[in-house]
């Protein structure tokens, strides 16, 4: 979904990636082949979330991570502004972070074109550079594939290696955060809030 009438890529992957299965620990010793991939919406991972940001029960991811090497760019999806900026500094976290509004018909399916009316809905990315900040403002536009920020290095993004966690909302977020990860009780009710951003990233598995 490239072309001038659909979403532009949140990252630019130009060389094969990989595509996560996180439900279960990787393999002692385990390197991913790739400098990209791909970490799935609507998975659980009940081994990953330790921090006591997550209160031992929050472990079903409900956004994208696409991994890339830090200060790759990363790149608005559509015409919109910024919503929100802030620093999410609690360990696991995802340190600085950028949400963006956006109006504009939503695909009906991944990997189907836009149609309908436009709605209305929200862009946080977190875990990026804490640079990507200085230059975005609240209610600045952004452009159709303009950089608006790059991916963050460990020391700065909660501890996680470099990727940008995206998030869709359906609702105005009350601070620059999103749940990233949810409890399984409380899953349906977090899909219907947070659409798969693969609507706008395309079907990237």
């Amino acid at each position: 979904m490239d072309g001038e009438a659909g979403f532009h890529p949140a990252v630019i992957f130009d060389e094969p990636y990989w595509v996560h299965d996180f439900t279960r620990p990787p393999a002692d010793g385990w390197v991913c082949p790739y400098p990209f991939s791909v970490g799935r919406y609507d998975e659980p991972r009940p081994w990953m979330y330790t921090d006591d940001l997550f209160g031992g029960v929050r472990h079903h991811h409900v956004g994208l991570d696409l991994g890339a090497p830090a200060m790759t760019p990363i790149h608005a999806c559509w015409d919109g502004e910024v919503w929100s900026t802030g620093v999410n500094d609690e360990p696991g976290s995802y340190g600085p972070t950028l949400i963006t509004v956006h109006e504009a018909p939503l695909p009906s399916a991944v990997g189907e074109p836009p149609s309908g009316p436009p709605v209305r809905f929200f862009v946080l990315y977190g875990h990026l550079h804490g640079d990507s900040l200085a230059t975005m403002s609240v209610g600045q536009t952004v452009r159709r594939g303009e950089i608006i920020g790059r991916l963050g290095t460990e020391d700065e993004n909660g501890g996680w290696p470099p990727h940008v966690h995206i998030q869709m909302a359906l609702e105005e977020p009350a601070v620059c955060d999103l749940p990233g990860v949810v409890s399984p009780e409380e899953r349906q009710d977090a899909l219907s809030r947070y659409p798969d951003p693969r609507l706008i990233c395309g079907p990237l598995y």
